[in-house]
């Protein structure tokens, strides 16, 4: 059944539910994109599974996400089920075998496998606001703090360093107006506390470094076989703007540093985007153009990208027209909607004179599906009835000894797992802050001791005629006004004064940064 530069994906049935042919996937048009689609339960997990494991053999590393937990089986190898050598036999599966693939787990908390990071100033604008649901005015206040990260020398790593930029900002916001635009206090407030809300959603466990080198996820192992590269998400899904946000930043990393390489003869890296509906979900027109170029132009970079999503309307029209590749689990066709999704998805197909494509739909059984493929000058293939081959690998969740065993042994064991904390923008307008009192302290003392001295001079000048009382007025004088002074303590306190103004404004950029580390000092860089 296997042939030799396409991938095995099942074997599609006739109208009598005879078998009928191998339906493959041409591995030179794996970088054409793809879409799995179908609604619970139908077999998705299972088929992104299968196409994991075809690509992996055939040497393309593979990054996907796995959001119940189901999918980590595949780094341990399938024991023998009955509906899993029942399929294989059913399809005539002859080369059907067992296998384990080299899988490297990772996690944004560290928790299920390897820390994924990047830094603020990776992230960029764009996104960083797509992520803290910022309005128009809002966004355009990151912009201009980015700006002036660029032109200060200001390193935005984590989110106590664009914490520290806003405070800045808030402060020395009239001018800073003058210079970039205005800058709205009310609209830094509300980044302030955008930034308090992912840091309690957890999102402070993604900014820092080390950052992740996308060269980690395209792997290939020493016997040729692709790394599949695993997402522990369950956790991760219940922030579904972090998880949809994440996804489309490691995206736009890979289109960023791959070089141009055109139409190769296998794809250099595949991106499976589960639950793709949460990356379209209350999206603004300039994210979704966005999209929609990355999507267009990855082709290109040898990154086939394959959406995995219940209802096929839950893709744009513009994004889903690149999609080559298309699986089709079964429908339901309850309501408006859903009939709607249905007809959408069979008119996307090249018809099969042999059935009607929006009725068996809603007909599959679980683990079949229609299938349809770009073939010989990127022809798609006339859609199939297909029953999806098994899974070499174990279906279903691993234990935790055995993830922890695969974390052991992974290639990037030590690399990801500790924080770095360098100097960045947080550290530097704390110093500035801190020099900028001092010297307000000293100048202060200057103007006071200049004053001290300026009235000894002038003290010490006088001068009486004998005889006419003046020199014991003066020393009268003198005394009421040394009693007075010592008794209102204005020049004394002036002295005081300064250093306890200094000491005070010293005393508050402590606390100010004792808070900002007992908020985000949970901090993981």
């Amino acid at each position: 059944m296997l042939e030799d530069g396409k991938l095995y994906i099942g074997t599609s049935r006739n109208p009598d539910d005879s078998l009928n042919k191998g339906e493959y996937l041409d591995l030179k048009y794996g970088n054409r994109h793809g879409i799995v689609t179908g609604a619970t339960g139908t077999g998705k997990t299972v088929t992104l599974q299968v196409l994991a494991e075809s690509f992996s053999n055939a040497g393309v590393p593979v990054f996907c996400a796995d959001i119940k937990g189901d999918l980590s089986g595949i780094a341990v190898m399938g024991q023998p089920k009955d509906w899993v050598d029942q399929r294989a036999k059913q399809i005539g599966f002859d080369d059907f075998a067992y296998q384990e693939f080299p899988v490297i787990f990772w996690d944004l908390y560290g928790e299920q496998g390897h820390r994924v990071r990047t830094t603020v100033a990776e992230m960029g604008p764009l996104l960083l606001s797509r992520l803290m649901d910022a309005s128009e005015a809002q966004e355009g206040v990151l912009n201009i703090a980015f700006k002036i990260a660029d032109q200060g020398g200001l390193p935005l790593l984590d989110l106590k360093d664009l914490q520290a930029l806003l405070n800045y900002m808030g402060e020395h916001a009239s001018e800073l107006s003058n210079q970039f635009g205005l800058i709205s206090k009310s609209s830094v407030g509300s980044l302030q506390r955008g930034l308090l809300v992912l840091e309690q959603q957890g999102a402070e466990h993604f900014f820092g470094e080390p950052a992740l080198a996308v060269t980690d996820i395209m792997r290939t192992t020493n016997d040729g076989r692709g790394a599949i590269s695993v997402l522990a998400a369950d956790k991760l899904m219940m922030n579904p703007r972090l998880y949809s946000t994440f996804l489309l930043w490691l995206l736009s990393e890979l289109f960023e540093e791959l070089p141009e390489v055109g139409d190769p003869d296998k794809p250099k890296l595949v991106f499976f985007f589960d639950e793709a509906h949460l990356l379209f979900n209350d999206a603004p027109k300039v994210l979704i153009e966005r999209i929609e170029q990355v999507v267009r132009l990855i082709r290109s970079k040898g990154v086939g990208v394959y959406f995995v999503t219940q209802n096929p309307l839950d893709v744009p029209d513009t994004v889903l027209a690149q999609m080559g590749n298309r699986i089709q689990h079964a429908l339901r066709a309850y309501t408006p909607r859903e009939q709607k999704a249905v007809k959408t998805a069979a008119t996307t197909f090249r018809p099969n004179p042999a059935f009607d494509c929006e009725t068996a739909i809603t007909m599959l059984g679980t683990g079949e599906a229609l299938v349809s493929t770009l073939q010989s000058k990127g022809i798609p293939s006339i859609v199939e009835r297909t029953l999806v081959r098994p899974p070499a690998s174990r279906p279903g969740p691993i234990s935790d000894a055995e993830r922890r065993a695969v974390i052991n042994v992974s290639p990037v064991a030590g690399v990801y797992d500790k924080d770095i904390d360098r100097e960045s923008a947080y550290e530097i307008l704390a110093a500035r802050e801190q020099k900028a009192a001092e010297a307000e302290a000293a100048r202060r003392a200057e103007e006071e001791r200049e004053a001290r001295g300026e009235e000894k001079d002038s003290a010490a000048g006088r001068w009486s005629l004998p005889g006419f009382g003046d020199r014991q007025e003066d020393d009268d004088r003198r005394t009421t006004k040394t009693t007075t002074r010592r008794t209102s303590g204005y020049q004394r306190e002036t002295v005081i004064e300064a250093a306890m103004k200094s000491a005070a404004r010293s005393v508050a950029t402590s606390v100010g940064r004792a808070i900002v580390r007992g908020i985000l000092g949970s901090l993981k860089r």
